[in-house]
């Protein structure tokens, strides 16, 4: 198979155009062309107001495939294909008794379930939430009624944190065994449009991952799993450095050498719990912040130009960084199209914010969270989770602010930047449910963040004309960006550095950012885990009695 990069074609090419265009780029006759797949396929917008270009990556199959890679071998754009197929690495024995447990069923512990019980190992899940359509109902009763369920909300429950989110499907991670188009094969077989194996920027969107999400539950089910929801995890019984049983909130204990730790960034009280049992956790950086909201079309227009509305490009987002004077680093975090501003608390009496998306990303505004990073040496000293401790100090300020009925505090960018107290709003109405406190921010983050996010706008409105005007909506506040702690593992077994048999995985144990990383991760850690349970048993049927 030969990979064929940089293909560019008119934004309004037919679909038709490609194949011709494949054929005249390596010289060959139809007949020479057997088939191809679009492996990736981007758009080029640095001559917005001029010409927009579709950019593919091509997978295809062609006679003569080892005389073409010789005539363009000097050609970096034509080469052999990788390998992308998934080949599991492991198969549980027949009647193989102890099962693996799996904590947590977001992105990360739902592929850790799915690959083994592909791999015949019959995991159990425990997940503290509900399922995803329980939980969707305890959701929408915190954004409509201003009433949370603490243990079913945007943080807890099947699907985790990124089920309401954008549903973004991409990542910067290095991926050299395609883990992650596993992942997207398996979100496809579920549901999941076909067009996010090859979109440079897929998404899902809430509405259609919680059907995903449930398929691939019930698949797991199918192949001998066992998924047992509202069951949290309060405890684990380790002896000599080494997992042997967890415990639930019911008392109940299970036995089991092999734990997956695929929790949440948000699961504070298991941070806490794994740090009183003694597992290994150290403080780890992480960002602080405010969601910003503007309309969509001023970011459609200011990326796309004339090409703004397009129905090939749907809405514009964008990436923004800036290096502060204080030295802070400020940046753009989760950036929605077309989405809304949500709240994410998953505690009573606490205020953090998050931003969501459709498939269709067809909302009034545009939104993304502008944060500066905070580090543990300089920001939170006092031990490993003292990055905890200042989420929730902050988030109980923000509920405080916002009114103390889950209202978020906010204040217009003009006045914001001017440090004046806004009153009343101007052309951009605020999305955040259940509502919105207009006040002044400044004393709703450490004063190096507000300076430095202060300093920040009015740079980004040099990138992006508009995005610091008056009107535009800052609503605080963003802390839940990534995990404060790392439960830290080895690098080769992938467990714990001190707790054999446990494998912490994914967001929580600081491992991934985000749904595609945080899959990909899971499959790393259930091919760890098969691997060395079948490596135990062969070294346990070789010991004499």
């Amino acid at each position: 198979m030969i990979r064929l990069t940089e293909l560019a074609l008119p934004l309004d090419h037919p679909e038709s155009a490609l194949r011709p265009a494949i054929l005249e780029r390596l010289g060959i006759a139809d007949a020479d062309l057997a088939d191809f797949t679009v492996f990736k396929r981007s758009y080029d917008a640095r001559k917005k107001n001029t010409e927009i270009k579709f950019v593919y990556i091509i997978d295809l199959n062609a006679r003569n495939e080892d005389a073409i890679l010789a005539r363009f071998e000097k050609d970096q754009h034509i080469r052999q294909a990788p390998d992308t197929g998934y080949y599991p690495v492991a198969q549980a024995p027949a009647g193989l008794t102890e099962r693996p447990v799996v904590i947590g069923f977001g992105p990360c512990g739902l592929f850790a379930a799915l690959i083994l019980a592909q791999m015949g190992f019959r995991p159990i899940v425990l997940e503290r939430g509900k399922d995803v359509r329980r939980r969707t109902k305890d959701t929408w009763a915190l954004w409509r009624k201003k009433q949370l369920s603490p243990e079913s909300n945007v943080q807890f429950g099947e699907g985790g944190a990124g089920l309401f989110s954008d549903g973004k499907l991409y990542s910067q991670i290095k991926d050299p065994k395609f883990f992650g188009r596993k992942v997207m094969h398996e979100f496809i077989r579920a549901g999941a449009p076909e067009e996010i194996l090859y979109v440079s920027k897929p998404h899902i969107g809430t509405f259609r991952l919680t059907g995903v999400v449930s398929t691939m539950r019930e698949e797991i089910v199918r192949l001998g799993g066992e998924i047992r929801f509202e069951s949290k995890v309060t405890d684990m019984h380790i002896r000599d450095g080494r997992i042997e049983s967890v415990e639930l909130a019911n008392g109940e204990r299970l036995n089991s050498r092999y734990v997956v730790l695929a929790l949440g960034h948000s699961a504070r009280d298991t941070f806490r719990m794994l740090h009183r049992n003694g597992v290994f956790i150290e403080a780890k950086p992480f960002a602080i912040g405010f969601r910003i909201e503007h309309p969509q079309s001023l970011i459609d227009n200011a990326r796309l130009g004339k090409y703004a509305g397009h129905p090939a490009l749907g809405a514009a987002d964008y990436k923004l960084v800036y290096h502060a004077s204080n030295g802070r680093a400020v940046y753009s975090f989760c950036m929605c199209p077309g989405g809304t501003v949500v709240a994410a608390t998953s505690e009573p009496g606490r205020v953090v914010t998050n931003g969501m998306s459709q498939y269709s990303r067809n909302e009034r505004n545009a939104n993304a969270g502008i944060v500066v990073a905070v580090h543990p040496e300089e920001d939170f000293p006092g031990g490993p989770l003292a990055g905890v401790d200042l989420q929730e100090t902050l988030e109980s300020l923000a509920y405080t602010l916002g009114g103390s009925d889950y209202c978020a505090p906010a204040q217009l960018v003009g006045d914001f930047i001017k440090s004046k107290p806004s009153t009343e709003l101007g052309d951009v109405e605020p999305s955040y449910k259940p509502g919105i406190k207009l006040g002044d921010l400044a004393s709703s983050l450490p004063a190096y963040a507000i300076e430095a996010i202060r300093e920040a706008l009015p740079a980004f409105g040099k990138q992006i004309r508009g995005f610091d005007r008056d009107d535009a909506i800052l609503t605080g506040i963003e802390t839940r960006t990534s995990s404060p702690v790392r439960i830290t593992r080895d690098r080769t077994s992938l467990q714990s550095l001190n707790t054999r048999g446990l494998y912490p995985a994914g967001e929580g144990a600081g491992y991934a950012g985000g749904i595609l990383s945080a899959g990909v991760d899971g499959i790393k850690v259930a091919e760890a885990l098969a691997k060395a349970m079948l490596e135990d048993l062969e070294t346990n049927s070789e010991t004499p009695s």
